[in-house]
C-alpha cells in the first residue's frame, strides 16, 4: 500500500471516529446536564436565546484536540519534541481554562485578558508569531494583539445558533487547504485540525437552530486561540503555490478567512462608540441580530453566514494554488470584495435600530 492511501485510511477513519465520538459525548452531557455550563438566570446575561441551555460544546472540542494529540504521538512522532507543538498544546491549554472559568464563574474582563495575553506570549516564546515586519519586536506586538483580538472576536460572533461553529470550520478547512497544497500532511497541525473540525462538525448537529447546547466561552476561548495560531502559521506566513511570499498577499488572506468576524466586530465597535456605549458590553446589535430585525429566521441567517464562509473558502483556495505573482490587480479585487461585503453589513445595522 502506498503512503498516500495509508495516510488517507488514517484520516478519514480518525474523522470518522472523531466525529461519532463527540456526538456521543456531547449526547450524553446533555442527557446528565443538570447546571453545569448553565449560569442563574437572575445574571444579567445578554444572549439571542431566552432558554437557559447547557454551554458545554467547548469541553468536547478541548477533548477532541487532545485526542487528535495523543494519536498523533502514536501514529506519527512525539509531539512533545517540538518547541512550536508544545506552545500550541500550552496556550490552548490556557485559553480553555480561563473559558471554562468564565462560564462557571463570570470572571472580571481583567482577568480573561490577562490569559489573553499570556496565550500570546506562550507562543512568541516558543517560536510561533506573525513574520510580517522586519522588526521582530513589532511582530511580537502583533502577534499578541492578533490572539486578543480574535479570542474576543470569536467570543463575540458566538451570539447565535450555528453561526461560531459554521464560520470557524470553514476557517480551518481553509488551513488544511493549505497544509495539502503544499503536500504537508505528516504534521502535528493537520492532526490537530482535522480533529477539532471533526468535533466541530459533531456540535454543529446540537448547535444548528433550533439548538441544544452552546459552546459558551470554554468553546469561544478554546476555538479562538486555535484559529489565531493556526492563522499564523497558515495565514499569517503563508507563501504562494510556488514558495513565493508577498506582505500583500498575507493581509488578503487573513482577511478573506476572517472576514465574517472581521466585519461583525468592527459593525458593534463603531455602531456602540457611537451610540456612547462601551464595545465590551454585551447587546443585541450584532450583524447576525440585525440580519434577523430584517425577517431572516436564525436557520437562514446561519445559511447565508454558510455561504459567504464558503465563497471565503474558495477564494483563498484561489489565491493559494493559482497565483503565483500578486500585484496590484489582485489588492484591488480582494480590497473591493471586502468593502462591498463590509458597506453592505454594516448599511444593514443601521437598519431596524430601534429592535437593538
Amino acid at each position: 500500500m502506498e503512503e498516500s492511501e495509508s495516510l488517507f485510511i488514517i484520516y478519514s477513519s480518525f474523522f470518522v471516529s472523531i466525529v461519532l465520538f463527540s456526538v456521543l459525548l456531547n449526547t450524553i452531557m446533555l442527557k446528565f446536564a443538570t447546571n453545569l455550563g448553565i449560569r442563574n438566570n437572575d445574571q444579567p446575561v445578554i444572549r439571542w436565546s431566552n432558554v437557559a441551555k447547557p454551554a458545554l460544546g467547548g469541553i468536547t472540542l478541548y477533548i477532541s484536540f487532545l485526542i487528535s494529540s495523543t494519536c498523533f504521538s502514536i501514529f506519527f512522532d512525539e509531539v512533545f519534541k517540538d518547541l512550536e507543538t508544545l506552545g500550541t498544546l500550552i496556550s490552548v491549554a490556557v485559553g480553555f481554562i480561563m473559558g471554562l472559568a468564565d462560564d462557571a464563574y463570570n470572571t472580571k474582563p481583567i482577568i480573561k485578558s490577562l490569559a489573553q495575553v499570556s496565550c500570546g506570549i506562550i507562543l512568541i516564546a516558543t517560536g510561533t508569531f506573525i513574520q510580517f515586519f522586519e522588526n521582530e519586536y513589532l511582530n511580537y506586538i502583533l502577534t499578541v494583539l492578533w490572539v486578543i483580538g480574535i479570542m474576543n472576536s470569536i467570543n463575540m460572533l458566538d451570539n447565535m445558533d450555528g453561526i461560531t461553529t459554521i464560520v470557524s470550520i470553514f476557517i480551518l478547512l481553509i488551513a488544511l487547504f493549505y497544509l495539502a497544497i503544499h503536500d504537508n500532511y505528516n504534521n502535528f497541525d493537520f492532526f490537530a485540525i482535522l480533529g477539532v473540525l471533526a468535533s466541530l462538525t459533531a456540535f454543529l448537529f446540537h448547535n444548528w437552530n433550533p439548538s441544544k447546547m452552546f459552546m459558551g466561552d470554554t468553546g469561544s476561548q478554546f476555538i479562538g486561540v486555535f484559529l489565531a495560531i493556526i492563522s499564523i502559521k497558515y495565514m499569517w506566513n503563508t507563501t504562494s503555490y510556488t514558495g513565493v511570499s508577498n506582505q500583500y498577499q498575507q493581509i488578503a488572506i487573513v482577511i478573506m478567512a476572517f472576514i465574517l468576524p472581521i466585519i461583525d466586530t468592527t459593525c458593534v465597535v463603531i455602531n456602540r462608540i457611537a451610540r456612547k456605549q462601551s464595545p465590551f458590553v454585551g447587546g443585541k446589535d450584532h450583524t447576525t441580530h440585525h440580519l434577523s430585525y430584517l425577517g431572516l429566521n436564525d436557520s437562514r441567517v446561519g445559511f447565508v453566514y454558510l455561504g459567504i464562509s464558503a465563497l471565503s473558502l474558495i477564494i483563498c483556495f484561489a489565491a493559494f494554488r493559482f497565483i503565483e505573482n500578486w500585484n496590484w490587480i489582485h489588492n484591488s479585487i480582494f480590497g473591493l470584495y471586502f468593502l462591498f461585503l463590509f458597506g453592505i453589513m454594516f448599511y444593514i445595522t443601521q437598519q431596524n435600530k430601534n429592535k437593538r
